[in-house]
């Protein structure tokens, strides 16, 4: 994973966390999911990148 690319799944990830946390605030349940669902993305993209980066020392 480029450095391009961990930041891009940082910025995601920060932006499914604040979307989550928004959507608790106002209620809305829809704004919530979508911001769970960024946020998994981006931490299963990461964990398969470290996953990666092991197994190629």
């Amino acid at each position: 994973m480029t450095a391009t690319d961990k930041m891009t799944a940082k910025t995601k990830q920060a932006k499914g966390a604040a979307k989550e946390t928004l959507g608790r605030a106002v209620g809305n349940e829809r704004m919530t999911a979508e911001g769970r669902a960024e946020r998994a993305t981006s931490d299963l993209r990461q964990a398969a990148s470290k996953a990666d980066e092991a197994l190629r020392r």
